[in-house]
C-alpha cells in the first residue's frame, strides 16, 4: 500500500544528506524500523500508535509535519470500523477522569473519619461546658473521647491507597500509561525532552514506551528503566514492584 508517506520522509533526509544510522542515535528509532517506514513495509512496524509515534517523531526530526504524517498513515491502515485518533491532551490526574473501582471505597473512608471527628469535637465541647460542675459526667466522657480522637487521626493517610508514579523524558519518547481500571493516564503521547508526566496514583499501572528514554520515579524513588532505541514495557503493582512486559503484553493506547 504505497501512501507516499515512506517516499515524502526519504527524499527529506536524502535532501538535509543524513544518514540512517544518524537519525537513529538522535531520535532513538532502530535503523531497521526507519528503512521499513521509508519502504512502507508496514508488517515490520509494532502498528498502530506505536508506528504512528515512530512516523511522528521521525518527520519531527526532518521538519515535517509530524502529525499530518502521522494521520495519514492512520487512515491508510485503519480497520473497516474505523480507529480511534488519540487526543493531544496533557496528562491529567486520576481523579478529573471517569470512574474508578476504588473511589466510592474512599469517599466511605473519608466520610466516616469526618463523622467520627465531628462527634469527639462535639463530645469535647460538651465536656467543656460542663466543666464548673463538680457532678457533671462530662469530664470523664471527655477523657474517653481523646484516643479515639487520634486513633481516628493516625488512620487518615488510609483513604489514599494505590502507589504513585511519575515520568520524566530525557529525550524525545513515545507513552502509553494506564491505571489499574485500564483508563489511558498518558493517552499515546509524545513528551518531549525534559516535559514530565504525573505524578498519578493507582493500585497499579501499564506502562508502553516508544524507546528508554525516561526516568520513571516509583513512590519518589527512581526506578530502572531499560536504556533501548526499541519500544520496552512495564507493570507496577500497588506494592510498587516493577517488572517488565514482553512485546504482546504491552499496552497500546487505541
Amino acid at each position: 500500500m504505497d501512501t507516499g508517506i515512506g517516499a515524502t520522509l526519504r527524499e527529506a533526509r536524502n535532501r538535509r544528506k543524513v544518514a540512517l544510522s544518524e537519525v537513529e542515535a538522535a531520535i532513538k528509532i532502530r535503523v531497521r524500523y526507519l528503512q521499513a517506514i521509508e519502504n512502507e513495509d508496514w508488517d515490520a512496524l509494532p502498528g498502530g500508535a506505536y508506528t504512528r509515534g515512530f512516523i511522528r517523531t521521525y518527520a519531527l526530526y526532518l521538519g515535517l509535519d509530524g502529525e499530518r504524517l502521522a494521520e495519514d498513515y492512520r487512515r491508510a491502515t485503519a480497520p473497516p470500523g474505523g480507529e480511534r485518533v488519540p487526543k493531544r491532551i496533557e496528562p491529567v490526574p486520576t481523579g478529573a477522569r471517569g470512574p474508578r473501582p476504588r473511589p466510592s471505597g474512599r469517599l466511605l473512608v473519608a466520610a466516616v473519619c469526618l463523622l467520627l471527628v465531628a462527634l469527639a469535637i462535639g463530645i469535647a465541647l460538651a465536656g467543656g461546658d460542663g466543666g464548673s460542675s463538680s457532678s457533671s459526667p462530662a469530664p470523664s466522657v471527655k477523657d474517653e473521647a481523646k484516643p479515639g480522637k487520634r486513633k481516628q487521626a493516625g488512620t487518615a493517610p488510609a483513604s489514599r491507597p494505590g502507589v504513585a508514579i511519575r515520568l520524566a523524558a530525557t529525550a524525545e519518547v513515545w507513552v502509553c500509561l494506564l491505571d489499574a481500571s485500564e483508563e489511558a493516564l498518558v493517552d499515546g503521547q509524545i513528551l518531549a525532552t525534559g516535559e514530565e508526566a504525573g505524578p498519578f496514583r493507582s493500585g497499579g499501572f501499564e506502562l508502553a514506551l516508544g524507546n528508554g528514554s525516561v526516568e520513571m520515579f516509583v513512590e519518589g524513588k527512581a526506578a530502572e528503566v531499560a536504556e533501548s532505541s526499541s519500544p520496552v514495557g512495564y507493570a507496577i503493582d500497588g506494592s510498587g514492584r516493577v517488572s517488565a512486559l514482553e512485546e504482546g503484553e504491552r499496552p497500546s493506547c487505541e
